[in-house]
């Protein structure tokens, strides 16, 4: 497990006050009780992963934008995914969507190999970039059709996925494990789904409704079609 020291970009403001405060008001009253996930989120400095002009508003209850037109999820829908796959400590998961690389680093404290795929190359460097300088040495990232997954380092023992899809993405189920879980938003607007958690049984897999959010599309061979 990777737990780097708390960073703070703004020697004029101490962001672990933020964090805090979003643990207690944001997070512990809407049923996040997992306490590794409580750590990762007090943990990991969410301000150096959104642009330097909004890291006042890190911590704020509302998804930030980041680079090329894509958003960073509120805090809230990071903490509800990670808590929702149950990770254990020595597991292995697959992100798909790796954006600011922010999720990726909160999943670097709960597994201990996290790999990650963007479908937007620009986003990679910058995301590396950031989880390198701050000690996320667990966390391999690469630019291809998150969809597809990433089979040679499969089957996993969970997967997240951080974009709305149209349906359940076939390659990704082939990669998990028996007993494995994998959490994504599915629905029929590009802008409103529903999510789900699915855990692999013999034979089939088990789904869950977990409530409606709101992301970004998943675009891929086995997602919605660019425009």
């Amino acid at each position: 497990m990777n737990s780097p020291a708390n960073g703070a970009s703004n020697p004029q403001r101490d962001y672990r006050v933020g964090r805090l405060a979003m643990v207690e008001t944001q997070l512990r009253p809407r049923g996040i009780d997992n306490e590794r996930v409580i750590q990762a989120m007090l943990n990991v400095p969410w301000e150096e992963f959104v642009p330097e002009s909004l890291r006042d508003s890190a911590y704020d209850d509302c998804a930030l934008p980041i680079e090329a037109n894509q958003t960073i999820s509120q805090p809230f829908t990071v903490a509800f995914m990670c808590q929702a796959i149950e990770l254990r400590t020595g597991q292995s998961v697959l992100e798909v969507g790796t954006g600011s690389g922010y999720s990726a680093a909160i999943l670097a404290c709960l597994a201990h190999k996290v790999y990650s795929v963007e479908r937007i190359g620009e986003l990679v460097p910058t995301a590396v970039d950031r989880l390198n300088r701050l000690g996320y040495t667990n966390v391999q990232v690469k630019s291809d059709d998150g969809t597809l997954g990433w089979q040679e380092h499969g089957p996993f023992d969970a997967i997240v996925v951080t974009a709305g899809g149209v349906q359940f993405p076939e390659p990704l189920g082939k990669q998990l494990k028996e007993g494995g879980r994998m959490v994504m938003p599915i629905g029929k607007s590009r802008t409103s789904q529903t999510m789900y958690r699915y855990v692999r049984e013999r034979g089939g897999f088990r789904r869950e409704e977990l409530g409606r959010f709101r992301f970004v599309p998943l675009i891929g061979v086995h997602g919605w079609e660019p425009r």
